[in-house]
């Protein structure tokens, strides 16, 4: 795998709280010089992420739904996701109603997601956070259940804002379960190139790592 090639396969983010118009600018820089696949940002950046990217065709523009919590009523997440197709969006990471989940409301939570998904153009990619760490064994399994009910095109692992390390034993136990019938996306606490080369031969299809991190993953490449 080249630096490139590794670069085709993480998303890189400015989705603190605190990040600004110029943090966003970074990392769209940082999108475009090592060809990092995708570029997320909080909602109310994503027409201006799509600007800055309307000339980069393999830079993709990213935003969540329901961010960081998915505990948004579903009328106020489908309104933001239709925003957010308005606004430019080519991958939506929706974040599953944990809650909603944890509480045995299976239907609510499905029929959410569902209705959501549906929104998509079939440009648009969707993924579907279940937030790991919060999940007992028993539950991860009902989360991938779940999510593969659906049209998402990606599970993904976390949102990174709950503490956490890479959790690789877990992402395994993901790929198990799911059994290559919905793509994944290991996302929080991914720090080191060794994390990332176990998690390549796991299959993981698709990763969220913070900037820095991501920057240094594919420098060791060279």
């Amino acid at each position: 795998m080249t630096a490139y090639e590794a670069a085709r396969l993480i998303d890189v983010s400015a989705v603190r709280t605190a990040h600004t118009l110029s943090d966003i600018e970074i990392v769209v820089n940082v999108a475009k010089k090592y060809g990092f696949i995708n570029v997320h940002s909080l909602p109310c950046w994503t027409h201006t992420v799509s600007e800055l990217l309307k000339d980069e065709p393999n830079v993709y523009v990213g935003a969540p739904v329901g961010f960081p919590s998915g505990a948004h009523k579903t009328s106020t997440k489908i309104l933001e996701a239709k925003e957010l197709i308005a606004d430019g969006v080519e991958e939506m990471d929706i974040v599953m109603n944990v809650g909603k989940f944890k509480n045995k409301e299976y239907d609510y939570v499905l029929n959410e997601l569902n209705e959501i998904i549906a929104l998509a153009p079939e440009k648009v990619l969707t993924k579907v956070i279940i937030e790991m760490n919060c999940l007992t064994d028993e539950e991860l399994e009902k989360a991938c259940q779940l999510v593969m009910q659906t049209k998402a095109d990606f599970l993904k692992t976390g949102t990174g804002w709950v503490p956490g390390d890479a959790n690789i034993p877990r992402i395994a136990k993901v790929k198990e379960l799911t059994k290559g019938k919905i793509k994944v996306k290991a996302a929080g606490g991914i720090r080191t190139r060794e994390e990332f080369d176990q998690l390549c031969a796991l299959g993981v299809e698709r990763f969220g790592i913070n900037t820095n991190s991501a920057l240094e993953i594919i420098q060791s490449f060279n």
